[in-house]
């Protein structure tokens, strides 16, 4: 029975692995896929690996918090008690997937684990409490600090890079595979400041997707790992290899989510959605926190956007209740070579409304789905193990 409960659970964890792929995927390369400069394969490719590097590097610190200092005692983590736990995690996150909205896979793990030390009288308040303060703090953070740079620095930033979107179906880069060795290609057209500027925001992609892997790969295998059952490393090659299925598969609908639907971003702001995002995630991973991955870079998106509509109002013409001029043009408003404009000057239908930065109803979506996939989980969770006999 033991061995049987072992497989089964290995196999939901093997179920949550492939919906961490889906719904992490979307927040590391949706600006790259959706500026057009890689296509979704490519970005499958590029987030299984660096999701492992992370994985194998930094994750076990976040494994070991949610694995053995959520609860006061591991216990509680008995294979039928793991089964269920990583049911929630993965149904919730389905659901999610499913609706084409990056769940937070964080917040939905810590949620049914969570569920598990308060049903049985073992969570760890303290370090659920410290979790979720820098969940409110690191998308706030993430928010002003992208609405900072929106306002005030954007189009100095986008006057350097000055990188545009490629038209179409056009990729800015691709692989040659006509000969022995695959290799990449660029755009006929493309200059040298738009391959650099591609280069940069791909390998920012990378770096979200380490990131990732740092934090979210406890997610699906913690509870498994804190029976004692099997070692740290095989089980993060596992789910490892789940989260490259899921990158490769339903990710395609949190891509287009990400990278189409919310925002129409140019490669400049993609840029600073992934410095950004990927900052804050990596120094949360560092002090093993699990990080809240979707919601910073959503909301750092957001941010950028509120910031850059905001720059034909003045700070004294605000306090003296103006309303902000806003129009259309996007987060491309600057050509290149430009000299940018000062906060105040700029033409209103050179600035664009919040309604042209995000879809309103898309962002909405993806809020609404981010507070309620955790809520599946952690609520499912609590009344399985307070009122479930077998449990």
């Amino acid at each position: 029975m033991t061995e049987v409960l072992l497989i089964v659970g290995l196999i939901v964890a093997v179920f949550v692995g492939y919906n961490i792929g889906g719904a992490t995927t979307g927040p590391a390369f949706g600006p790259a896929v959706g500026a057009n400069v890689i296509t979704k394969l490519m970005a499958a490719a590029l987030m299984s690996v660096f999701f492992f590097l992370g994985a194998v590097t930094i994750g076990p610190n976040v494994v070991t918090t949610l694995g053995d200092e959520l609860v006061h005692t591991t216990d509680i983590f008995t294979l039928r008690a793991n089964v269920a736990v990583l049911f929630f995690i993965g149904s919730a996150l389905f659901v999610g997937n499913y609706a084409g909205v990056p769940a937070s896979t964080s917040m939905t793990a810590v949620g049914a684990i969570a569920a598990l030390g308060l049903a049985t009288g073992q969570l760890n308040l303290a370090v659920l409490g410290e979790i979720v303060i820098w969940w409110i703090v690191a998308p706030i953070i993430g928010f002003w600090v992208a609405g900072i740079v929106g306002r005030y620095f954007y189009p100095r930033i986008n006057a350097w890079i000055a990188i545009e979107a490629s038209d179409g179906d056009r990729k800015m880069i691709t692989v040659d595979r006509s000969g022995a060795i695959p290799r990449l290609r660029f755009g006929d057209d493309a200059n040298r400041r738009e391959i650099t500027g591609a280069l940069i925001v791909v390998g920012i992609g990378c770096l979200m997707g380490f990131s990732s892997g740092t934090s979210n790969i406890a997610n699906a295998i913690a509870p498994i790992y804190g029976t004692g059952e099997i070692e740290m490393m095989p089980l993060i090659l596992l789910g490892s290899i789940a989260v490259a299925v899921g990158c490769f598969t339903i990710a395609r609908r949190t891509l287009d989510t990400l990278g189409n639907d919310i925002t129409n971003l140019p490669l400049t702001a993609a840029i600073v959605v992934a410095v950004i995002s990927s900052t804050l995630v990596i120094g949360l991973s560092f002090i093993g926190i699990p990080a809240s991955f979707v919601v910073i870079a959503t909301m750092s998106i957001i941010g950028l956007g509120w910031g850059r509509a905001t720059r034909t109002t003045t700070i004294p013409d605000a306090a003296r209740g103006e309303e902000t001029r806003v129009s259309v043009g996007a987060l491309t408003a600057e050509e290149e070579g430009e000299e940018p404009p000062e906060i105040g000057t700029e033409d209103p239908t050179d600035i664009p409304k919040a309604s042209d930065l995000f879809d309103p109803s898309t962002t909405a979506r993806v809020i609404l789905m981010q507070n309620v996939v955790p809520i599946i989980s952690t609520v499912g969770a609590f009344f399985t193990f307070r009122f479930v006999p077998i449990f």
